[in-house]
């Protein structure tokens, strides 16, 4: 989860040999790739996310656990339920919760592959491998699938690089041409541009 098995040195020297990235590796050596403790619910908040801000997301999160998820029987820090598992929310009724009926099938499709093994949340393959068995789901975009990949995953190679926050990190470059030099840490690339927009 915390990425402590990357060699912050050998990142840093391939990302900064391209004079745009060299700046934003200096400036923050050593960035690692967090990822998510549950894999699952990190993909359905990526799908909850898709085209609508991160408060919108983070709400309509709520109100999903705040529904289906598993109440705790200490509440402690804030945290009252335990995220709804992948066939709770296949079967689950998510009307009510701010989703389109688009986005609510494409959330109810992917916990029903999740739940039913016909997706496995790792990438043994690779990340393009996952990225293409992500977008064969209706509704699930390279986006998503990439964006899935590095926090869901901890995927080095994961790059949405239709990403708005990145097009704006770097507004005059084709992001998906220059990123094949960034190859295989294009997700720390990623990191080093949305940290950059707080520059």
């Amino acid at each position: 989860m915390f990425d402590c098995g990357a060699d912050p040195a050998a990142i840093n020297a391939h990302l900064a040999a391209d004079p745009l990235l060299r700046p934003l590796v200096e400036r923050r050596p050593g960035l690692r790739l967090a990822s998510a403790w549950d894999p699952f619910e990190m993909a359905v908040r990526a799908i909850l996310g898709q085209q609508i801000s991160v408060a919108g997301a983070t709400t309509i999160a709520g109100r999903l656990v705040a529904r289906h998820g598993t109440p705790l029987a200490v509440i402690s820090g804030g945290l009252t339920h335990l995220f709804p598992s992948p066939q709770t929310v296949a079967d689950a009724d998510l009307d009510g919760l701010g989703l389109s009926v688009k986005r609510a099938a494409t959330v109810k499709n992917f916990a029903a592959a999740v739940a039913s093994g016909e997706l496995v949340l790792d990438a043994p393959l690779g990340v393009e491998d996952f990225v293409a068995r992500l977008v064969a789901l209706p509704g699930i975009g390279p986006w998503t699938a990439h964006y899935v990949a590095m926090r869901a995953l901890g995927e080095p190679d994961g790059f949405p690089a239709t990403d708005l926050g990145l097009k704006h990190a770097m507004p005059e470059v084709d992001l998906a041409v220059r990123s094949e030099k960034w190859r295989p840490w294009r997700s720390y690339a990623a990191l080093h541009l949305w940290a950059s927009l707080n520059d």
